[in-house]
């Protein structure tokens, strides 16, 4: 157990000073989007799934926002830069709001 507590500390040490504030923000919305999504499924384990339709797009909405948070994080790392050549934080966060309005509209129409 103290083996663990060590490496949780270290963990959160080296997280809090080397990690950029723009990724720890991109985490806090990662973060966020998990916790809607784990929201949405206990309620729907709780209450029901009554209008499906409804929330089946919720879901797969949260989940494909998750999706596109990991990706912003992965293009907007500088420790990346090797892997995305061509490609700025910017023109990635661009992509990423082009991908939410995509995304978004599905969701809409699914709806009904």
């Amino acid at each position: 157990m103290k083996n663990l507590t060590e490496v949780l500390y270290k963990f959160y040490d080296e997280y809090a000073h080397k990690t950029p504030k723009k990724l720890k923000i991109v985490d806090a919305y990662l973060l966020y989007i998990l916790l809607t999504g784990i929201t949405q499924f206990v309620y729907c384990c709780l209450v029901g799934t009554f209008p499906f339709n409804s929330f089946l797009a919720g879901f797969i909405s949260t989940v494909s926002c998750f999706v596109l948070g990991v990706c912003l994080r992965l293009q907007s790392n500088p420790q990346n830069k090797e892997q995305f050549l061509g490609i700025s934080p910017e023109r990635g966060f661009a992509d990423f709001v082009f991908a939410h309005i995509i995304l978004h509209l599905v969701v809409v129409n699914f709806i009904g």
